[in-house]
């Protein structure tokens, strides 16, 4: 890097700085850490995502492409010069920050469209942020908020009922006015940069040379280390029996990218390294078993058995079988991982992007050698996650550093070797027959699968046991065997993503019910209304389950499905090679960990100067747990959610609310969130002597029961408090009534199941094989809607991302490792969505509630799918959908 320092002057919000800066850094590098605005975020470093967008003299810009000395004597803007403008206020009302990490940029390219034209139309909303990538929201409550743009901030004062209320975000004023600390944001006085020496190729085998000798021909002092320095035991994983991953490869990798050494110095000193001259032999070899203890690369196999599938498929009036193929999916958050660490006395504090920070302490203390109670997680706002931040990435590697030098250490990946690094949707080759009767109801189903769990472990066997459990789809299939093996290979690591293998196996499963359909002769919505689970039936694991929710969202179907199918006949009577289709799939999920226990505590207490405080830590992740949790909690006391403070997620503050993953959230935490605010109500009205429909109100320190004519006041500062500085407190665990499976795969896996149903209507190219995806509507059971607004966005956020799945999204290792060969959903890419939210109380759940987040992102892939057959007859078999393979799908289908 060009260090050559002159003195330049900018211009930034109105103010003057006179900066001693090379010439050649890049502006998002300046802005961020000389003049300390972090508000603008660096996703690529490449102009690919946009999220660094700031204005110059007006015009929008990806400042990581700027060198400052283009700038000097101009005028910058960035997100904190708005200064909580009209535009920050309608993301606000509208729900358009979810994570955050792109809203900055978002606002800044939205404010010059503004400035140039005060009232666009949702075309040119489009055109104008086609360059800023975002992988939660789906784009539409982002362009619903620039179309929207008025004086008038969200209404915050709940004072009644919030549960079913389209309550905003209680984090989302720092996600809009860039204070919002995410893990690149944070950097204590003193703090050492930390890189890593990774592998070009696996597998390998490797040799250090003089790292002696390489550190003294440095321009400045560096520190290196390596897994010699690792002080406990050099292996974590997320599922301890079978944890195989050293946070620092001891002289043999399996994975492009992986880490075999840490560089740490001063920022100036190690951002000048040329890491290509570190000292380091490289041996390929040609291994083929990946770990010696796991014969033919076999990791796990899961299994789910009931009846004789054999049997029923002889007997059936109809099979339709086929076969499958998926690819690698990047989860493409805009965040790469990043963090910082720092010992507070003996206790080593990492403050980094994570969904998991129990999980995350845990095994960090055992790679470092140090007890639990000496490292604290904190979690840092995490710009998208998707199930990839739940495995460690860089905590050991800065905690490394920290604990041996004595001094913070800071690390933030690169684009390129985050995707290189961190793991991805598992690759999947499946085969299936599924059989039915003469009057179209499934008789029995088989089912086999091989996922690609990578080099490591990871969430493989999660993987494996979830995907037979679900494969058969929210239908009722009497005799049933599906196996889907976790497989290793030397190859990017394949972990949980949105899903956990389910939306690979509702694409082989969804696609056959077409050809079920069409053998049976019975419309495609009706063969899935005839086959609904129903409450009171058997699962294939042989569960009875209530408040089954699959028939609700295929009713609600049905009249946008007649319409669909009318505008697709319209449209094809035109004749022309432009063919239009409709699809149609339905999804359900298992809330929680499969068979195994799954608990999430939770505290709420109020403090003798009067304040109510919220202890609850599970992450929020862009989904909304911070406000969801709150608002069951809230309910559940009787009291506003105005008067909540929330603390967490901090593992030496708050209770372990388990993982952000398995659509657990809403349902576990929220219900140990619903017990403690229940327990708490029930103490407070002990204390004033009332009964259960007395009203609470709190002011100034004195809590105020209200029953009929009585009234009781009570004050707070008399109250001795407890341990944890309160008052009057309650903690509460809910831990979901499940039980572990056998051989068969018989159990009760989760206690609640989330349900839905989605349309895709689409138009292919039958001359270039291009698909454009134009209206999708999507119903989805939730069981009680907690907050609609939030509901939308994730609706919309997993369309986007199945919509990548089906069409364009396919990780190859070191070929797309960059967010410019790597393809997601851009403004352009997205269609109507219509969101159909539907209540089926689930017994279990809190006032109701299930999940929501992984379920809507399955049935997207299969439905477009099933669209562009509908359209073409083309079958695609292998994801995702490119022009090339939907030619040759309508070639095959025109034999």
């Amino acid at each position: 890097m060009n260090r050559s320092f002159g003195t330049l002057s900018l211009r930034v919000n109105g103010s003057a700085h006179e900066l001693p800066v090379s010439p050649g850094r890049r502006l998002s590098e300046v802005l961020r850490e000389d003049l300390a605005l972090r508000g603008t975020k660096v996703g690529c470093d490449a102009g690919d995502c946009g999220a660094c967008t700031v204005l110059l003299d007006g015009a929008p810009v990806c400042s990581c492409l700027t060198p400052v000395a283009q700038v000097a004597g101009r005028a910058v803007t960035t997100v904190e010069g708005l200064a909580h403008d009209p535009l920050q206020q309608a993301f606000l009302r509208h729900g358009a920050a979810q994570c955050g990490i792109c809203t900055p940029g978002m606002l800044m390219a939205a404010t010059a469209l503004l400035a140039r034209n005060p009232q666009p139309s949702r075309v040119e909303v489009e055109s104008a942020l086609g360059g800023v990538l975002c992988r939660c929201t789906g784009y539409t409550k982002i362009i619903d908020a620039v179309c929207d743009v008025r004086d008038t901030p969200p209404e915050t004062d709940f004072t009644g009922p919030s549960v079913g209320s389209a309550l905003p975000r209680i984090d989302g004023v720092a996600k809009v006015d860039g204070t919002e600390v995410y893990g690149a944001d944070a950097c204590p006085e003193g703090t050492l940069l930390v890189r890593a020496i990774r592998a070009p190729k696996a597998p390998a085998r490797f040799r250090l040379g003089d790292l002696r000798g390489w550190r003294a021909a440095q321009a400045g002092p560096v520190q290196v280390f390596t897994a010699r320095d690792i002080p406990g035991e050099n292996c974590f994983g997320t599922i301890p029996p079978f944890a195989d991953q050293p946070a620092l490869a001891e002289g043999h990798v399996r994975l492009r990218g992986e880490a075999i050494a840490l560089v740490a110095g001063d920022a100036a000193v190690i951002e000048a390294l040329d890491l290509d001259t570190f000292p380091v032999t490289w041996e390929e070899t040609d291994e083929t078993l990946v770990h010696d203890h796991r014969p033919d690369n076999l990791l796990v196999t899961g299994r789910v058995r009931c009846g004789d599938a054999q049997a029923a498929l002889g007997r059936a009036t109809y099979v339709a079988s086929g076969d499958m193929t998926t690819p690698y999916i990047e989860h493409a958050y805009i965040e790469p991982e990043a963090g910082v660490a720092w010992m507070d006395g003996d206790t080593l504090i990492i403050q980094a992007c994570t969904q998991a920070p129990v999980m995350d302490r845990d095994e960090t203390a055992k790679v470092l050698g140090l007890a639990q109670d000496k490292v604290r997680i904190i979690p840092a706002a995490a710009g998208g996650g998707f199930g990839a931040k739940l495995d460690l990435s860089l905590q050991p590697l800065i905690g490394l550093v920290a604990l041996k030098t004595g001094r913070p250490a800071r690390m933030i990946y690169s684009r390129a070797e985050s995707m290189a690094s961190t793991t991805k949707r598992h690759p999947a080759q499946m085969s299936a027959r599924i059989g039915a009767d003469a009057q179209g109801r499934i008789c029995g189903m088989v089912f086999e699968g091989e996922f690609n769990t990578g080099a490591y472990a990871s969430w493989g066997p999660t993987v494996a046991g979830r995907v037979p459990v679900h494969a058969s789809g929210p239908y009722f299939t009497p005799d049933y065997h599906a196996e889907a093996d976790a497989r290793h290979s030397f190859s990017a690591i394949s972990g949980a993503f949105r899903g956990f293998g389910v939306p690979q196996a509702a694409i082989m499963q969804e696609t056959l019910y077409d050809d079920l359909a069409g053998q049976a002769g019975i419309d495609r919505l009706e063969f899935r209304r005839i086959n609904a689970l129903q409450s009171g039936q058997r699962t294939v694991c042989g569960q009875t389950l209530q408040g089954v929710g699959i028939s609700a969202c295929l009713d609600a179907l049905a009249n946008p499905w007649a319409a669909a199918l009318s505008r697709a006949q319209v449209a094809n009577d035109a004749g022309g090679p432009l063919r239009h289709g409709v699809g149609i799939a339905s999804c359900w999920y298992g809330c929680g960990n499969t068979g195994l226990p799954n608990p999430s505590t939770v505290r709420v207490g109020i403090t003798p100067e009067g304040t109510l405080r919220l202890h609850q830590g599970a992450t929020d992740i862009g989904q909304g747990s911070n406000t969801v949790i709150t608002q069951i909690c809230a309910d559940a006391l009787g009291m506003p959610v105005a008067q909540f403070t929330l603390v967490g997620p901090d593992t030496a503050l708050t209770p372990d609310c388990g993982k952000t993953s398995a659509s657990r959230q809403t349902y576990v935490t929220g219900k140990a969130a619903y017990l403690a605010g229940a327990a708490l109500r029930a103490a407070i009205l002990s204390l004033g002597n009332m009964g259960p429909d007395a009203q609470i109100t709190l002011e100034s320190g004195v809590l105020i029961l209200r029953e009929g004519a009585g009234e009781r006041r009570v004050d707070l500062d008399a109250i001795a408090p407890d341990a944890n500085g309160y008052a009057i407190a309650a903690e509460e665990t809910y831990d979901p009534p499940t039980t572990s499976l056998d051989a068969d795969g018989q159990g009760s896996p989760y206690a609640v199941y989330g349900y839905g149903a989605q349309i895709a209507e689409v138009s292919v190219d039958t001359v270039l094989g291009t698909v454009k995806v134009n209206r999708i509507t999507a119903a989805h059971d939730l069981g009680r809607v907690i907050n609609p607004q939030l509901a939308e966005g994730q609706v919309q956020g997993g369309i986007a991302q199945g919509l990548g799945l089906a069409l364009m999204e396919e990780f190859i290792p070191g070929r797309t490792e960059n967010l410019h060969d790597y393809l997601i959903p851009t403004t352009g890419d997205m269609p109507e969505i219509e969101t159909i939210l539907l209540e089926v109380p689930d017994p279990e759940g809190p006032l109701g509630a299930k999940g929501l987040g992984e379920h809507v992102l399955i049935p997207t892939a299969p439905t477009i799918l099933n669209a562009i057959r509908h359209a073409t007859g083309a079958r695609v078999n292998s994801l995702p959908a490119l022009p090339h393979r939907v030619l040759a799908a309508i070639r095959e289908a025109g034999k």
